[in-house]
């Protein structure tokens, strides 16, 4: 079976740092998908330098088939040392998970990462290899289908000491919250932001150290597409629909003309659902043989900027609660699709050319570009065809 590989991380500044101490690199190569997190020592820029050096010459040897003993011996004489201690120093977690489902993870100094399967943490092998002065924790193993790897910096085990709890965030606790807020169908980025929203309530909104949360889930493949305007060749109607139509997986109309050539094509009607209304984005509708219908550029404009938000790590943890149009397209492309098309069609919306509307063709065809290259930036599998 050939799984998709899903990956996401979330991070916090220690309160008054502009840069943060710890650093996530992933690399995509042969089939398989690796993720270092690595967490400098200290704060500030020096942490910062540290652990982006050792995240970015780990991820991209691992990438390339070189050992993790090459890696440690590259990094130890790379990174600069501290003159008062003499002490160079990045703790690093390393995970690597194939297509077909081969785990090898490496962990040094960071907090042991947990497994989650069917909601619930499991424990998984170790061995202890010893390179240079470094104690290795490596794991081999078999992944299945919906597990998930959650790896994090002591940020999250540390959070809360001193100040809401004794000893910090201890593993026991942490799986159990885990297991108790974390739904199945949860993407890596909504279990990433509730543990790490979790240790900044912890810390009391004061984050005592850089915390971050990265997780890697194994899933299946699972196809959407989503249709943007009708073709500049209205000859071309009807070829286009049934190739959007005969495509695997849900399937999402946006757009008043194009909605209605579906319609006619199915022979259906458009029904407006006004359950959620939200003064910003015109409502959905629904019809039949289809999953979702709505307005084409405002909502997919929104829907480009909530993508924009999951790049840039600031997507709030409760943004899939709301219910309005774009929330519903955005929930489906970058929670649960794994390769989307996108047809887009190059006909002149005569509706567009007012110039009271600031709507326009070559603003679709922005929204179109920018959202596929955000989509592509979270490891979506995206087609987009022009018509």
């Amino acid at each position: 079976m050939s799984y998709f590989i899903e990956n996401s991380y979330v991070s916090i500044n220690k309160h008054d740092e502009e840069l943060c101490g710890d650093r996530v690199e992933t690399a995509y190569y042969n089939e398989t998908q690796t993720l270092v997190l690595a967490d400098g020592m200290g704060s500030g820029v020096r942490a910062n330098v540290l652990s982006s050096l050792t995240s970015k010459i780990i991820c991209t040897m691992m990438s390339n088939g070189m050992t993790v003993e090459d890696c440690v011996e590259t990094v130890a004489a790379t990174l600069p040392v501290r003159k008062d201690v003499n002490v160079a120093y990045s703790t690093f977690t390393i995970l690597q998970i194939s297509s077909d489902g081969d785990v090898y993870m490496v962990q040094f100094d960071n907090p042991l990462s947990i497994l989650l399967r069917d909601g619930k943490a499991v424990e998984y092998p170790v061995e202890v290899n010893i390179v240079g002065d470094k104690t290795l924790y490596e794991t081999r193993m078999k992944a299945e289908l919906g597990d998930e790897f959650i790896m994090f910096s002591d940020g999250v085990s540390h959070a809360g000491i001193g100040i809401s709890m004794d000893f910090g965030w201890q593993s026991e606790h942490i799986c159990a919250f885990l297991e108790k807020n974390i739904h199945p169908d949860d993407s890596p980025h909504t279990v990433a932001a509730k543990l790490a929203d979790a240790a900044k309530e912890l810390y009391l909104g004061r984050m005592g150290d850089d915390t971050t949360v990265a997780v890697m889930k194994v899933r299946q493949r699972s196809e959407l597409s989503i249709i943007l305007g009708p073709p500049a060749n209205p000859e071309d109607d009807i070829p286009v629909i049934k190739d959007f139509l005969s495509r695997p997986g849900k399937k999402i109309v946006c757009g008043g003309t194009t909605s209605k050539i579906v319609s006619k094509y199915l022979g259906e009607k458009v029904e407006t659902c006004l359950d959620y209304l939200d003064p910003k984005i015109p409502p959905a509708g629904h019809m039949k043989g289809v999953d979702l219908v709505t307005e084409g550029v405002i909502t997919m404009g929104r829907v480009m900027e909530l993508s924009q938000q999951m790049v840039d790590k600031t997507l709030p943890i409760d943004w899939a609660e709301h219910k309005d149009a774009a929330t519903q397209i955005a929930k489906m492309l970058l929670d649960e699709a794994t390769d989307i098309n996108i047809f887009v069609g190059r006909a002149m919306n005569s509706a567009h050319q007012n110039p009271n509307l600031p709507i326009n063709f070559s603003i679709k065809m922005k929204i179109v570009e920018e959202l596929s290259q955000n989509l592509e930036k979270i490891g979506k599998r995206v087609n987009v065809q022009y018509h």
